[in-house]
């Protein structure tokens, strides 16, 4: 599914499709909010909801690798 096509879906059709037919990356907690990761089709989504609260505040789209970075963070390589 293209960005543009998603971006015309309410609210709660867009959490469907990502829990469907996105591909989960990563989460991580940002100050009181949880945030889970997906990559569906040209772009990336992020679900943000309360701490503990199962209610989506909101979904951020992005199209470009540069709002990764927040979760590259948490990402540990070994040393070879």
């Amino acid at each position: 599914m293209r960005l543009t096509v998603f971006k015309c879906l309410p609210m709660g059709q867009q959490a469907d499709v990502l829990r469907q037919c996105g591909h989960f990356l990563s989460d991580r907690m940002q100050d009181s909010f949880q945030l889970h990761l997906y990559a569906l089709g040209d772009f990336y989504a992020e679900i943000w909801r309360g701490t503990g609260d199962e209610h989506i505040l909101f979904i951020h789209l992005f199209q470009h690798s540069h709002g990764l970075s927040a979760y590259l963070e948490d990402i540990w390589l070994p040393e070879v």
